[in-house]
């Protein structure tokens, strides 16, 4: 289990590095910007894209409890050569 604080920790960190919010039922989001989380106390609003396209650009909004956020990751990021580094 995970409190907001520790989300927040994440969010608002400088520089901001891409990371993954596992849920208790496996679900997971990956935040790769921080405009895409808003935190409150007991809550947690993750906002995923519908479309790539910006004509068409959609958002879908989830929210989740914090209670219920079981892990945060940084997301691993690909290097020049190809290589899965942990960021």
């Amino acid at each position: 289990m995970m409190t907001s604080q520790q989300i927040l920790n994440y969010v608002a960190a400088e520089p901001f590095r891409p990371f993954r919010i596992s849920m208790a039922s496996g679900r997971t989001f990956d935040i790769r910007h921080p405009e895409m989380v808003k935190i409150g106390r007991t809550t947690v609003t993750i906002y995923t894209a519908l479309s790539d396209d910006p004509d068409t650009a959609r958002e879908r909004e989830h929210e989740v409890s914090v209670i219920l956020v079981e892990s945060l990751e940084p997301l691993e990021s690909r290097t020049a050569a190809g290589k899965s580094t942990a960021s």
